[in-house]
């Protein structure tokens, strides 16, 4: 698939989407003290999920590689977040929560992957 200035620019608008989506989910779901960082553990839960839903859309050819694309690579890009994720899990050690840290990982690592493997394997 060659990569047309369409399906750049709508990468680029579905990632700004997709971010914004983020962070007003942060504002909603602020992280509070003696609490773990949920509004991220959504953000990366959902969007796990919905990339495996388009993945395994694309693989049956329900959509096509460009807007499988645009879709998982900007929306779903933008939306989710591997180092706003780190950032919290390290100011969670900082903070001396170690349990917490290792929690956050844990949840968003088998919540994340659980959520694309069962997306995936529904739509397939």
């Amino acid at each position: 698939m060659a990569l047309s200035p369409l399906v750049i620019a709508a990468v680029l608008v579905a990632g700004a989407v997709g971010a914004v989506l983020r962070f007003a989910l942060s504002r909603a779901f602020p992280v509070r003290p003696g609490h773990l960082p949920g509004g991220i553990l959504l953000v990366n839960v959902v969007g796990s999920g919905l990339a495996g839903a388009l993945i395994g859309l694309a693989e049956v050819a329900a959509i096509d590689g460009a807007l499988r694309l645009v879709l998982v690579t900007g929306f779903c890009g933008g939306l989710t977040t591997f180092s706003t994720w780190s950032v919290e899990t390290i100011e969670l050690l900082v903070g001396g929560r170690w349990r917490a840290a290792v929690l956050n990982v844990g949840l968003t690592l088998v919540l994340g992957i659980g959520a694309a493997a069962a997306a995936y394997l529904a739509v397939r």
